[in-house]
């Protein structure tokens, strides 16, 4: 069985940071690529970063420079850590993996950004 819980989230001032940490259990962890998705109030899901077994990464355009998705096989664990955060990135953020259709999800952790 599949597991994926998130944490880390928390509110921040503008230019401020946050580490989110996602620790994945069962099988997932052999999935080849694992994500991060996030979802404003109102507004469609989107992929922020995801990174592939042999650590490439990709990033969205609105958080490249800004964010850095990394893992750690020995912890079973994938992290996002936002620099810089802005109004704008507040959102639930969610850990995804099951690439390409991702069909595992966490429960989603809570950053928000005050000006």
């Amino acid at each position: 069985q599949v597991h994926l819980e998130e944490s880390g989230g928390g509110s921040v001032q503008a230019g401020g940071s946050l580490r989110l940490s996602c620790a994945a259990s069962g099988t997932i962890w052999n999935t080849n690529v694992l994500g991060w998705y996030r979802q404003a109030p109102g507004l469609q899901r989107e992929l922020v970063a995801t990174i592939s077994s042999d650590g490439t990464t990709t990033y969205s355009d609105s958080v490249k420079g800004r964010f850095t998705i990394s893992r750690d096989d020995a912890k079973n664990t994938v992290y996002l850590q936002m620099n810089k955060l802005k109004p704008e990135d507040t959102a639930i953020y969610y850990c995804a993996g099951g690439y390409p259709n991702w069909k595992y999800w966490g429960q989603g952790t809570q950053v928000t950004v005050s000006a």
